[in-house]
């Protein structure tokens, strides 16, 4: 038995000897733990007080850190909407399912985290942002998009659900809106221009520091609807026996601030667990966790054995269970150890004013970070670079008179075939490796790992990136952007490696 095999061991006898051996799901629906999964909406991992921001105000989360778990280390492998939230739900990774352009659907047949609950007993419900499809492939039951008349969370109807049948568990996932774009919710006032903090992947100027203020606002707000969910499970008898999670989604949409970048801004992800009965307070953990071992780990909490499970949808090499696996030793306290690489893959095809061909491949270790731009040739486009009073065109002018305003619009649009970083020493990935000579052997492992994951994945590269709008149904229109559409971008510089 190795070391993963007698983790899974001792996490299924810890669950075994915690639910005993019921003869019915009846007798074992007080030992099955209830589930509230809250999902941000385009919220950088950082921007809260459990993860380090001491400006904003995120009263809830800090809450939730202190009755729980923090991972550390956790991550999405796609920083777009609908291929992250399809991932979080299959725990299959988004090429695989065929989710991996944005406002994208799974393959007929895929299964999700519905399924598998439902066949241990649970009713699973959805309030909020759906962004997935067919309906088949995630037949929630629905309680509407999640908000009242002034946008607050519809605690009426998470409660209806959550106090309907005390003898049934449950799994809700709150799908939020917020933080994403446009910033109209919450106060925007109660944060001033001159408090917030400027990471160095943005560039520090007025226009930045506006709209930073709208976006923290935004913040605040979600964090008054993981609060309206925390409360109804407080109050619902049944907290000590509720897994309740938060989870930031993918990075924000501020240019180079992760969004539709493999950067660990864009695809690294808040996620905090509070579990009283089983989950020590006031933790926190390392160890490398991706969105595809979210469903996994529920099923086997929930008493069901993942390794059992088909996803209806089998791999390149005929695997039909998941990719991910269950981290429920890692909620226990029982290992800080999981994976010893996370991915990443991004399809810009088929995106609002996006490149015709751009995708972005990547794999992470503990310490580095490998990015394949298969296409770096071309420029890269998007909604938030085109346009000549976008915000990328303000640092652009800034970076006629400051270095670092054109390092980072150069990079957002122009890179190499190859970058490397130290996640360690760089965590936001200003300072690419990938040419220095006593980092090639690193280099060459990271790639190894990349190439067998795509096999794996059925993965092509290009041609994967060119069949992207076959994955977006009929009723999607797009159109590669073109540059007489808006501002010509500027000419292109050589590789700046600093």
């Amino acid at each position: 038995m190795n070391r993963r095999q007698f983790i899974k061991a001792a996490s299924l006898a810890t669950v075994a000897s915690a639910f005993g051996r019921p003869h019915s799901l009846e007798a074992a629906s007080s030992h099955r733990p209830n589930i509230m999964i809250v999902i941000g909406d385009d919220m950088t991992w950082h921007d809260c007080a459990p993860y380090g921001n001491k400006v904003i105000r995120t009263p809830n989360m800090a809450k939730l850190a202190e009755e729980g778990v923090c991972f550390d280390a956790m991550f999405t492998a796609t920083a777009m909407c609908a291929p992250t939230r399809q991932q979080f739900y299959t725990g299959m990774y988004p090429v695989r399912s065929g989710a991996y352009p944005n406002h994208s659907r799974v393959h007929e047949g895929v299964r999700s985290v519905v399924h598998y609950l439902k066949d241990l007993g649970y009713r699973v419900g959805l309030i909020g942002k759906r962004h997935f499809g067919p309906p088949e492939s995630f037949a929630f039951e629905f309680l509407g998009n999640s908000v009242d008349k002034d946008g607050a969370a519809d605690v009426r109807a998470i409660s209806r659900f959550v106090n309907r049948d005390a003898a049934q568990p449950y799994c809700l996932i709150v799908a939020s809106n917020e933080p994403h774009g446009p910033w109209n919710k919450g106060d925007a006032s109660a944060y001033q221009a001159d408090e917030v903090v400027v990471p160095p992947y943005l560039v520090d100027c007025p226009e930045t520091r506006e709209a930073m203020t709208k976006y923290y606002a935004e913040i605040t707000f979600v964090d008054g609807q993981l609060g309206d969910c925390m409360k109804v499970v407080d109050e619902s008898g049944r907290r000590d026996n509720t897994i309740v999670i938060f989870t930031s989604e993918q990075g924000t949409s501020f240019p180079s601030g992760g969004k539709w970048t493999c950067y660990d801004t864009g695809l690294k992800t808040a996620f905090i667990v509070r579990w009283p009965a089983k989950v020590k307070p006031r933790t926190r953990t390392n160890a490398m966790t991706q969105y595809v071992d979210v469903v996994p780990t529920l099923i086997e909490a929930a008493g069901g054995n993942p390794e059992r499970l088909e996803t209806g949808r089998p791999d390149a090499r005929g695997n039909k269970g998941f990719d991910g696996e269950s981290f429920l030793g890692v909620l226990l306290g029982q290992t800080d150890k999981h994976r010893d690489y996370v991915y990443g893959a991004h399809t810009t095809r088929g995106i609002i004013n996006g490149s015709a061909c751009y995708p972005v491949r990547s794999v992470r270790s503990d310490r580095y970070k490998y990015i394949w731009n298969p296409s770096h040739e071309a420029i890269f486009y998007n909604v938030i670079s085109t346009g000549p009073r976008t915000l990328l065109a303000v640092w652009a002018e800034r970076g006629e008179r400051d270095p670092h305003a054109a390092f980072l619009v150069r990079r957002y649009q122009h890179r190499p075939a190859e970058e490397l970083y130290d996640a360690q020493k760089d965590p936001f990935e200003l300072n690419d490796l990938a040419d220095d000579p006593a980092l090639a052997e690193v280099k060459s492992r990271l790639r190894k790992a990349l190439d067998l994951w795509m096999q794996q994945q059925g993965d092509e590269g290009i041609d994967t990136e060119m069949q992207a709008l076959e994955r977006q149904g009929p009723n999607r229109k797009w159109q590669p952007y073109e540059p007489d559409q808006a501002a010509r971008p500027r000419k292109r510089r050589e590789r700046d490696t600093n």
